[in-house]
């Protein structure tokens, strides 16, 4: 029986990763502020699928809560065969406006946090020779856009990486680059619904992307790019000036 951690899973791309592992029958470790979020979904999960579901309260941002994930991570006796760092949050394009201290714990949230729990799993996952790492990037990751598009293109980077490293001995780590997808990730950034500045067109379905990132990681794939109007993007923004796709990714939030 598969077991699987997932940050940032009381909402958004995360719950739903802990719908679609559980549908497959894995076991689940829920990891995320809202202790309330994440027991109501260890209950609807436990009750439809008969699965067994971990809550663990963490903000991921703060090392001694953070250190809670990781010891969870590294216990031998209930081994972490997939893990999935979603854990995340936006913050305004306007870097020197914003609170350093924000950026600071955006830094955190999206870079330290995944990078400490990717060298915890992979303690045991190399030793017992299988695994998959799932980090959760953005195409923002291949575009100029503050402090969001670095520290996504840190995960991208990292992840490729990993992937060449360790697939060989049995554990395979995947980037999904996600464009915009509807959850309440937009909310919580402070933009209310239908107020983006993002077409119709752009938007992803949640169900669909984690749907497609758990085939690309049981394929081996460093980098998973949902839906066949982003690889295009993606695949535009590698010969576009900087300067235009700068201009072209600051819309939305």
């Amino acid at each position: 029986m598969t077991t699987a951690l997932i940050t940032g899973a009381s909402s958004g791309l995360g719950a739903e990763f802990a719908r679609q592992l559980a549908a497959r029958g894995a076991d689940l470790v829920l990891v995320a502020r809202d202790r309330d979020a994440l027991e109501a979904l260890a209950g609807r999960l436990t009750s439809r699928y008969r699965v067994q579901c971990e809550v663990l309260v963490a903000d991921l941002a703060k090392p001694r809560q953070r250190a809670k994930v990781v010891e969870r991570i590294v216990d031998e006796e209930r081994p972490i065969e997939v893990l999935v760092n979603n854990a995340g949050f936006g913050l305004p394009l306007a870097f020197e406006r914003n609170d350093v201290e924000d950026e600071a714990r955006h830094l955190a949230v999206h870079v330290e946090a995944p990078m400490r729990l990717m060298h915890a799993a992979l303690q045991s996952m190399l030793a017992h020779g299988h695994g998959r790492i799932i980090n959760v990037a953005s195409v923002a990751a291949f575009t100029p856009r503050s402090t969001y598009g670095a520290v996504k293109a840190w995960v991208v980077s990292f992840s490729r990486w990993a992937n060449t490293a360790y697939r060989p001995r049995g554990v395979t780590v995947t980037a999904v680059c996600p464009g915009y997808t509807h959850t309440n990730f937009h909310e919580r950034a402070g933009l209310p619904p239908g107020q983006e500045g993002v077409p119709h067109l752009m938007w992803l379905e949640a169900p669909a992307v984690v749907g497609q990132a758990l085939r690309d990681s049981s394929r081996g794939k460093a980098v998973s790019i949902p839906s066949l109007r982003y690889k295009a993007i993606v695949a535009v923004t590698r010969v576009l000036p900087a300067g235009i796709v700068a201009s072209a990714a600051s819309r939305g939030r």
